[in-house]
C-alpha cells in the first residue's frame, strides 16, 4: 500500500510560501519529495541536509521567469511532502522512494524527487517503468554511475544507472560524463543499444539536437546530479569535478530535451551544502524551478 501524502505547510514547502495555491497542495499539480539519503557517499559527504537546503533557498527564488515571460508554477502548482524518517539500508530506502512516487503518481501528480545521492533513482523511477514502456532515462552527471555495486553496495551511488538499467527496456542518455572506470567503459561498449554517452571533453562539439534525438516522443525521465556542472559553478557536491557543464549550457538541453520528450519524473541529486555559502543552494533551486518550468511550463 503507497503512504498517505503528508502535505508540508506553505512556510516549510518548496517556492515561495505566499504564491497562489500555496496552501491548497490537493489541487497542484507537482509533488516535491524530499529525500536526502545519505547510505552510500565514499569521499565528501551531507547530500542527507541538500532537500532542506534546496527548499529553504527556493523561497527566495523571484517566481517571474524572464526568459519565458510567466510565472510558470502558475500552469501547475507545486505541493511539497515532509521528508519520511529514511531507512538505514540503501535497497530499504529505494523501496521507501519507490512507494513515495508511486502515491504521487496515483494521486496524478509529477514526482519531482529532491535528493540525497544518487543511489535513489532506480527507486524513484520503478513506478514509472511500470507506467511507462519505453522509458528514456536523462541523466546529467559528472560520473557515470555504471560500476556494479561499489565498496561492497550494490546500490551505490556510483552503480545508480548501472541499477536503473536493471529494469528491462528502460534506456540511458548521460550527458557531461568526465569521470569513469574502464569497467564501466567495458559495460558501455557491450550496452551502446541501451546506453548514449556525451562525453564532457567533446562538449564544444555537442550538437543539442543530437543529444535529444532519442527522446524525441518517448516518455523521459531526467536525473540531474548536481556535479554535472563544473566544479567552478558547483563545489557544493561530493566529488565536485573540472570539466563540466556551465549553468546555461545545462539549461539548453534541458529545454530541448524537456520539448523533444515527454518528461513524467524528476529527480535533483547530489548538493551537499556548505556552511556559509548558500549561493550553491540558491543555484541548486533556480535548477529545481527551470526543471520543472521546462517540464510543465509553456516552453
Amino acid at each position: 500500500m503507497s503512504p498517505k501524502l503528508d502535505y508540508l505547510p506553505p512556510q516549510e514547502s518548496f517556492l515561495d510560501p505566499i504564491r497562489a495555491g500555496a496552501d491548497d497542495p490537493g489541487a497542484a499539480r507537482v509533488l516535491v519529495i524530499p529525500f536526502g539519503l545519505e547510505a552510500s557517499v565514499s569521499y565528501g559527504g551531507g547530500t542527507a541536509a541538500g532537500p532542506a537546503a534546496i527548499i529553504k533557498a527556493s523561497q527566495q527564488l523571484e517566481l517571474y521567469d524572464d526568459e519565458l515571460g510567466c510565472e510558470p508554477y502558475l500552469d501547475f502548482g507545486v505541493a511539497t511532502v515532509r521528508e519520511p524518517a529514511i531507512a538505514r539500508s540503501a535497497a530499504a530506502a529505494l523501496d521507501q522512494i519507490a512507494g513515495l512516487v508511486e502515491a504521487a503518481l496515483e494521486q496524478g501528480k509529477f514526482p519531482f524527487v529532491l535528493g540525497g545521492e544518487h543511489a535513489l533513482t532506480p527507486g524513484a523511477i520503478r513506478p514509472l517503468v511500470a507506467r511507462h514502456p519505453g522509458l528514456v532515462v536523462l541523466q546529467f552527471d559528472a560520473h557515470a554511475d555504471l560500476r556494479d555495486g561499489y565498496l561492497g553496495e550494490h546500490h551505490s551511488h556510483a552503480a545508480a544507472m548501472r541499477r536503473v538499467l536493471d529494469h528491462a527496456g528502460v534506456e540511458l542518455v548521460s550527458v557531461g560524463i568526465r569521470a569513469v572506470s574502464k569497467a564501466e567503459v567495458d559495460f558501455y561498449a557491450a550496452n551502446r543499444d541501451r546506453i548514449t554517452i556525451h562525453w564532457a571533453h567533446e562538449q564544444a562539439r555537442w550538437d543539442v539536437a543530437d543529444i535529444v534525438g532519442r527522446l524525441r516522443d518517448r516518455p523521459v525521465y531526467v536525473t540531474f546530479d548536481i556535479d554535472a556542472l563544473d566544479a567552478s559553478v558547483m563545489p557544493a557536491t561530493g566529488t565536485p569535478t573540472p570539466g563540466g557543464l556551465a549553468y546555461g549550457q545545462a539549461l539548453d538541453v534541458l529545454r530541448q530535451a524537456c520539448r523533444a520528450g515527454r518528461v513524467v519524473g524528476a529527480d535533483l541529486v547530489e548538493l551537499a551544502p556548505i556552511a556559509g555559502f548558500h549561493a550553491y543552494d540558491y543555484t541548486a533551486a533556480a535548477l529545481a524551478y527551470k526543471m520543472l518550468s521546462y517540464a510543465l511550463g509553456r516552453v
